[in-house]
Formats: structure tokens, C-alpha cells, sequence
């Protein structure tokens, strides 16, 4: 008895260094700041109740129970006015149904922003309001107003959601004549403040977008899609899949869109804690790619745990301080198997030049040799 008691504790040790470590290993690019826990957006927009009780064109897709397939076929049936109609009533609906023509999406959250950027700069004048909470409209405002662009074509803006730290989604290149199409999808600490923060240039999904783009030469339309809450910080919604879980659906939904609306079928490059995202959404997303980089785990112990048809990849630098922190799964913290591990199945991407765990994407480096070759198709 005496000897079983001291295995159980020598493992009741393991289990919480195990679980302390992945505390630690699954907060992205954080550092050590401590992260509170986020309420995760779901659910359509706001507005959707006005959509679904306009009744012009008769009933509307719902955005809630429509598949994309669906709503793609609802928009084919509507000449341009009605199309254009529906943008202007519905702006926010229309940026964001997944299935609508892809230059409509442009148009409407370009009315959508313009009506956060002016709803939040009415906002800063309140004097009803505390100034750090007009200092927090103008920021919004002016984020807004960023993502608007300049110019006459401004920034393509796939998705907007404006709900509490606010999400994102932009192209770059030609998303509606490209043969090839690539989405990122980012992990800790990203929402419309930080989707293309200049202090971490190739961690964010502008960067890590743009570089791609780059990369292909402009072959590829790629996607930085920021479509789910992120974790912040260090805490427990960075060792466990809350967030991911509620992530996952957006993304599997988003790209099965893209392709209803006429994409092909994608490369999904998920980055530190956006793999957990791809990892749950893998299934029921219709990725011809799925790639990982700087994983802490897809919630599975194997490649066929995933049940896709899509080939899935992997990569991990020497010094990415996330393959110093064993890959668990323990009392619902952690994320499983490590992808770049040989026995997980996946087929590994070199990555001796990349840096560090924000590295991956950094021009000149051997990973995004590859992972261009993965968005082109012309990787074996």
C-alpha cells in the first residue's frame, strides 16, 4: 500500500508540474502577463432581427440556421439592386453571412465601419461618459477608421463584428479570381486593436498574412481572419479549450463560405493557439491544407483524430519556448499530442530559421519557403 500511495504521489506531482507548465505553454505570444477570462462571441450580429423581419425579397436567409451553400444560392437568385438593397438595409448582416458574394462582404463592412467609426466618435463627445471611457471610443473610432484604408479601393474587409474586443477578417490579393486561396487564422492576445499591431510584426494576422501574400508572389489570395475571441494573457482560458471550442464553428463556417461563394478550396495556416481553433473546426472545414505552426495541440492525439481529408502539416523552431513544455491533456487543462512530433502523423515543415515563437512567417525563413509551396499546391 505504502508503495502504491508514493507512485500516485510522485504522480499527482507530474500532473500538476504538467498542468502549471501548460498553463504557461498555451498563452501564445504573451510573455508573462496575466490574462483575465474572456466571454466568447457567438452567434450573428447585431441586427439580424431587422433582417429577419424584412420581408421585401420574402423570407431571408437566416443568419443563425442558413448554411453557406444556401445563402450563396439565395444571393445568385437577386439582381444587383436587390443585392445592393439588401447591403445598405444591412450592412452588418450582409458583411458577415457566410455564402454572400465576396465584393458585396467588401462593400458592406465598408458601411458597417463607417457606422462604428461615427457611432464611436459621437461617443468620445459624450459628456455623460468617464474619460477613459471616451478615450476607449476614440481608440475605437480610429481603429475603425484605420481599417477603412485610403485611397479608392481601401481595405478589403471580409468580416466585421464589432461585439466586445471586436473581431476581423481582411484579404489580400484577389480573393475572386485567385487559384489559390490561404487563410490565417492567429492565437492569443488578437482582436481589432491588435489585428496589425506594429510592435509584433510577423505574430499578427496582418503580418503573417502579408508576408504569405508576398511569399506567393500575389498567386494566392490569403485571408487574416480574426473571427473568434482570443485568450489574453496567461490563465485559464489559454490552458483550456473554452474559446476554441466556440471558435471553431466561426471558422469551419467561414471557409466553408469561401467556397460556396466560388474559392477553392483553401490552405488554413493556424498559428500557437489558433491551431486548437483548426484543430476542433477541422472536420467540418473544407481545407485542402491544414497547417500548424508553434502548436501546443489540436485536441488530438493524431492526424486521423482529426477526421479530414485535408493534408495536415506541422512546424516548430529549435527555440520556440513551446516545445520546452510537455504537450498534456490533464483535468481538462492542456491541448494533447504534439503536431510536430513524429508519431502525431502530421508532415513536418522545416523551421531552423525561424525565430523564436512569433518566427514562422518571417521572410527568408525555410518555413515560409514551404508553407508558400503549401498555399500554391505545389508542396509534396
Amino acid at each position: 500500500m505504502r508503495l502504491r500511495a508514493g507512485i500516485w504521489k510522485r504522480r499527482g506531482r507530474r500532473t500538476v508540474v504538467a498542468v502549471a507548465l501548460t498553463a504557461c505553454v498555451v498563452a501564445g505570444t504573451t510573455g508573462l502577463a496575466a490574462g483575465g477570462e474572456q466571454r466568447a462571441v457567438t452567434g450573428p450580429v447585431p441586427g439580424t432581427s431587422a433582417w429577419r423581419a424584412d420581408r421585401g425579397l420574402g423570407p431571408l436567409p437566416d443568419p443563425a440556421t442558413a448554411s453557406p451553400g444556401r445563402v450563396a444560392a439565395f444571393f445568385a437568385r437577386l439582381g444587383p439592386q436587390q443585392r445592393r438593397a439588401l447591403v445598405h438595409r444591412h450592412p452588418l448582416v450582409v458583411g458577415n453571412l457566410d455564402g454572400v458574394p465576396v465584393p458585396l462582404r467588401y462593400e458592406a463592412n465598408a458601411l458597417a465601419l463607417t457606422e462604428e467609426r461615427d457611432r464611436q466618435r459621437a461617443r468620445a463627445q459624450d459628456p455623460a461618459l468617464t474619460e477613459p471611457e471616451r478615450e476607449a471610443a476614440r481608440a475605437r473610432a480610429d481603429r475603425c477608421a484605420g481599417l477603412l484604408g485610403g485611397g479608392t479601393g481601401g481595405r478589403r474587409i471580409i468580416a466585421f463584428d464589432p461585439r466586445g474586443r471586436g473581431q476581423v477578417a481582411e484579404v489580400h490579393g484577389d480573393l475572386t479570381r485567385a487559384d489559390h486561396v490561404a487563410v490565417v487564422v492567429p492565437g492569443s492576445d488578437i482582436d481589432l486593436d491588435t489585428f496589425d499591431r506594429a510592435g509584433d510584426r510577423y505574430g499578427t494576422p496582418t503580418g503573417m498574412a502579408r508576408s504569405l501574400y508576398a511569399a506567393t508572389e500575389g498567386r494566392t489570395a490569403v485571408v487574416a481572419w480574426a473571427g473568434y475571441t482570443t485568450p489574453v494573457g496567461l490563465g485559464p482560458d489559454a490552458a483550456t479549450g473554452r474559446l476554441a471550442e466556440a471558435g471553431a464553428p466561426r471558422l469551419a463556417r467561414f471557409v466553408r463560405g469561401l467556397v460556396a461563394a466560388g474559392a477553392p478550396r483553401p490552405a488554413v495556416f493556424c498559428h500557437s493557439y489558433g491551431s486548437v481553433v483548426c484543430g476542433l473546426a477541422a472536420q467540418d472545414m473544407p481545407a485542402a491544407d491544414i497547417v500548424v505552426a508553434g502548436s501546443p495541440g489540436m485536441r488530438a492525439d493524431g492526424v486521423g483524430d482529426l477526421r479530414t481529408t485535408a493534408r495536415v502539416w506541422a512546424a516548430r523552431s529549435a527555440d520556440d519556448w513551446i516545445g520546452r513544455v510537455p504537450h498534456v491533456r490533464v483535468l481538462g487543462l492542456g491541448h494533447g499530442a504534439d503536431p510536430a512530433a513524429p508519431a502525431f502523423g502530421a508532415r513536418l515543415v522545416p523551421a531552423e530559421r525561424a525565430g523564436g515563437h512569433s518566427g514562422y512567417f518571417a521572410p527568408g525563413t525555410d518555413s515560409l519557403r514551404v508553407f508558400a509551396r503549401i498555399a500554391l499546391g505545389v508542396a509534396a
